[in-house]
């Protein structure tokens, strides 16, 4: 499964994931359907949006 990613936020930052998931509920109140992943090799939390569901928003 292909995902896009619309925000990458440092993993090391204070707050961990807090900015990360603050972000992906504000996208998922805007109707995006958007999670979020820790990528471990760049050591950052990612904001994703499935391929398949940004093409159906559209």
């Amino acid at each position: 499964m292909h995902r896009d990613v619309l925000e990458r936020f440092p993993a090391g930052d204070p707050r961990g994931s807090w900015r990360a998931e603050e972000f992906a509920r504000a996208r998922r109140d805007e109707g995006t359907p958007a999670e979020v992943v820790m990528d471990l090799e760049s050591d950052h939390f990612l904001v994703v949006v499935p391929q398949q569901a940004r093409e159906s928003a559209s």
